[in-house]
């Protein structure tokens, strides 16, 4: 007999699949009308499907333990992020490294740590009891900003109508190398919390063996050689696609998902040697595209945009279901009430009042307009999740004697990083993806409100020109009609006056001259000759300033005066 079979495999691929057919359904209305970025409403969407809700996504449940789970969401972040960044690298115009190495220096050397240095001591100072070693580790994590919500920005209508595309680019490039140049400052935080924390209590060698790591393992091994093997292998690549292209040994399939392939390989082979995948990734894929071959032989096609935006709302949707929603209510290092001020400052601090003081070494940033736009649009997004849990996991290798219980020093620094690094995220994808929209209605509304009341006002004008409804002239001059039972369906005449009067004004009844038989005009009013009462002659002397005083009768009340006339019989 069949039954059902309620898997977790099956709700979750159900559920997956069935968002993004819906999100698809109306995508280009919320992200091109309403400016609404996929990365909030995927996180909305991980919220409501989570165990905070309806329960259907149950991360805990399919990992098995906290620390299976927060391995699950490092792997599928670093899979986010490689492949994100070879696309970065790929949108970027020929020898763009190259050509732009002195902003992109100002921007991933200064600017880059006084971000850092701001972000850590907004955190030392909101946070009680925590240490400043501990505030540089947190600060090193949020400090990137991110490709996956930088694509927001650079994508789309909004980017084509509003962001120059020299100005574009330069936010791709920053946001793509920033990610992997994150790991000087985290490691520089945790080998002295490491070997100077505790005093050298549980590690000898102090801080000059922190600074020696910092320079070989983390300069040496981790960037330099990322950078040597990501050129190399995004070069290699190059020049065997262009080979089987040139002989036609590939299919256009094949071509198309080459840069796929190719993220997945060096995110894959990077983690194996224990190096920086993320900065490998985005070198590879700017080399590969060093002469623009590629860039431009894809540059109509839809594959690449289709994966990024499948990655972006697999991944946001993940974010929703796992992130410690209570956690930031209930913790041991920070209350909520600091929590929102604390991610607001960020915010506001960490990267715009840089950005507005060094924008004129920045040729790509024109104004000050620019300049503000750039400064604001730092997001924190999958970079910082993923030196989240690269920090979670150094701090658990800091264990005495290879037991349980953490170091006495450290024994906060987990949950302090977990609470705040999470909250910035959540914030950060919040402010950013309303921010546009917002701007948007309260740059229209005003301009939306004034027009209504302009139409309002015309409107009112013109009922104003006299739209009224008058008696039979024979009713208005008091004579006497016998038999009134004329038809009742018998329309009102409209009079309309459009601007001043052109009928002079009569002179009071004493200047009047009494009226004598023959004397005079005299004016029909629709029975023969109106009395001479209406129509008197002006006192002698007295010179008509305008037009001849008479009667305009139209159509509709010759007919009222017929059938009057046919009453009245």
């Amino acid at each position: 007999m069949p039954t059902l079979d309620i898997s977790n495999f099956n709700i979750v691929v159900s559920v997956l699949g069935g968002w993004i057919s819906l999100f698809g359904l109306v995508s280009y209305l919320l992200k091109e009308n309403f400016y609404l970025s996929e990365a909030l409403i995927s996180l909305l969407a991980g919220i409501t499907f989570g165990p905070r809700a309806l329960n259907w996504v149950r991360p805990m449940e399919y990992a098995g333990s906290k620390e299976n789970l927060d391995d699950v969401t490092l792997v599928f972040t670093r899979l986010v992020l490689g492949v994100q960044l070879v696309l970065a690298g790929i949108q970027l115009p020929s020898r763009y490294l190259k050509k732009e190495w002195k902003p992109l220096s100002l921007l991933l050397g200064p600017i880059m740590v006084a971000m850092w240095l701001a972000t850590s001591l907004l955190v030392w100072a909101l946070v009680p009891h925590l240490p400043f070693l501990h505030a540089l580790a947190i600060g090193a994590c949020v400090t990137p900003t991110d490709p996956v919500l930088s694509n927001v920005i650079v994508k789309g209508k909004f980017a084509d109508h509003n962001i120059p595309k020299d100005l574009q680019k330069i936010i791709i490039a920053e946001s793509g190398a920033n990610d992997g140049l994150g790991y000087p400052f985290l490691f520089l935080a945790l080998y002295l919390i490491k070997y100077v924390g505790d005093g050298g209590v549980a590690e000898s060698g102090g801080g000059g063996l922190a600074i020696g790591l910092w320079f070989g393992e983390t300069w040496g091994y981790t960037i330099i050689l990322s950078t040597i093997y990501g050129a190399a292998v995004g070069w290699l690549a190059k020049q065997l696609l262009r080979y089987c292209e040139d002989h036609k040994f590939v299919d256009r399939e094949s071509f198309l998902v080459f840069a796929l392939s190719l993220a997945l390989f060096i995110t894959g082979t990077c983690g194996l040697l224990g190096s920086d995948d993320i900065l490998a990734c985005f070198i590879a894929g700017n080399v590969f595209t060093w002469d623009d071959w590629f860039r431009l032989a894809t540059l109509d096609d839809s594959l690449q945009p289709t994966i990024d935006m499948i990655l972006n709302v697999a991944i946001f949707i993940w974010y929703g279901a796992v992130c410690p929603w209570g956690s930031f209510v209930s913790n041991n290092v920070l209350p909520i009430s600091r929590l929102i001020p604390l991610a607001l400052l960020v915010l506001l601090l960490r990267r715009p009042p840089f950005i507005l003081g060094l924008h004129k070494k920045i040729p790509q940033i024109e104004d000050i307009r620019q300049a503000t736009f750039m400064g604001f649009f730092g997001p924190i997004g999958c970079s910082a999740i993923f030196y989240l849990y690269i920090t979670i996991k150094f701090i658990e290798s800091l264990n005495p004697d290879g037991g349980d219980a953490p170091r006495e020093d450290v024994k906060n620094l987990e949950e302090a990083v977990n609470v705040i690094v999470w909250f910035m995220v959540v914030a950060s994808v919040v402010v950013h993806g309303l921010s546009i929209p917002l701007g948007k209605l309260g740059f229209r509304l005003p301009r939306t409100i004034s027009r209504s009341i302009s139409v309002d006002r015309t409107s009112f004008q013109t009922s104003n020109l006299t739209t009224d409804s008058r008696l039979p002239r024979s009713l208005s001059r008091g004579r006497t009609v016998r038999n009134t039972s004329w038809p009742r369906n018998t329309s009102s005449t409209h009079a309309f006056r459009i601007g001043g009067s052109v009928i002079p004004p009569r002179e009071t009844p004493q200047e009047l001259q009494p009226p004598t038989p023959g004397n005079g005009p005299q004016v029909e009013d629709g029975q023969g000759v109106a009395p001479n009462s209406v129509a008197a002659d002006p006192p002698s002397g007295t010179q008509s300033p305008g037009l001849p005083d008479r009667t305009i009768r139209f159509p509709a009340e010759e007919e009222l005066d017929s059938t009057r006339r046919q009453a009245e019989v």
